[in-house]
Order: C-alpha cells, then structure tokens, then sequence
C-alpha cells in the first residue's frame, strides 16, 4: 500500500505556508498564484492551522469580513486533523470521506511536511486498484489465459 510521503507527495513538495497573521487576501493571492485550494498555518515551524477555499468562502466571504485586514489566524481551521508521512493513502481517504475533509496536511513531528489532496489520493488509489485487478486476473486465468499460442 502507497504511503503519503513518497508515493502520493514527493519528500521536497513546495509548502504552502503562511503566518498566523497574514491577511486572508495575501493567503488568497499565494493560493491563486500557486493554483492550490488550501495553505498551512505556521507558528515557531509547528502547524496550527489551515485555511481552504471553504474556509474563506464560508468564514470571510459569507459574513462580509474585509480580506485585506482579516488575519488567516481568524477563519482558518485551527488544530486540523493531520497524517503522518508514513501513513498509507486508505487512512488518508478513509479520513477525507468521513470528515468531508478536501485536504489534510502531512507532518512529522507536529511540522509541516507537505499536504495531501483528494485528487492525489484518487489517482494512487486507482493505479492500486487497476493492479490490484490485473494480478488477480493473472492468478484466476493465468498468465497467457486467452492468448493463442505462438
């Protein structure tokens, strides 16, 4: 089974991170330039939070609040679940399905490492399920089963 970090994320991914204090208008305009739905929350390099295109739907846009002086720390979801690196990509989705959860982020050691997203996971786990169909298939009928010999 295919474990977040390095089978889903690459060990280097480009983190997204932001301060508490950042407004949710420079957040908005990373997450736009980096064509991403989420950023991490930051503090003394430990994760406190995250802030998705949800968040700031909900929690900024749906009750008027300005973005330009509105901090991430405000409308960010503090204390997010979170895998471990070494975690495999069914708890990851198993999480995600059961908390409506888009994405999670990865840490080690209560630090950041990367961020994980459904898409990410949908795609590993249908390479997983086309083999794992493929090898039962070779195991049921046999390797050459259908083929006229040659």
């Amino acid at each position: 089974m295919a474990k977040i970090v390095p089978d889903i994320i690459p060990r280097e991914q480009t983190l997204s991170i932001v301060a508490p204090e950042t407004t949710v208008r420079t957040a908005a305009e990373l997450m736009r330039d980096r064509n991403i739905a989420a950023v991490m929350i930051v503090r003394d390099e430990r994760l406190i939070g995250i802030m998705t295109e949800r968040d700031i739907a909900a929690r900024a846009v749906a009750r008027g609040v300005d973005p330009q002086t509105t901090r991430v720390e405000e409308i960010m979801t503090a204390d997010p679940d979170t895998l471990e690196a070494d975690d495999p990509a069914m708890t990851a989705l198993k999480m995600m399905r059961d908390h409506n959860y888009r994405h999670l982020p990865v840490v080690r050691d209560g630090k950041p490492v990367g961020m994980v997203s459904i898409r990410d996971l949908y795609a590993v786990v249908q390479s997983e399920l086309e083999s794992d169909i493929r090898n039962r298939d070779a195991y049921i009928f046999g390797e050459n089963y259908g083929t006229a010999p040659a």
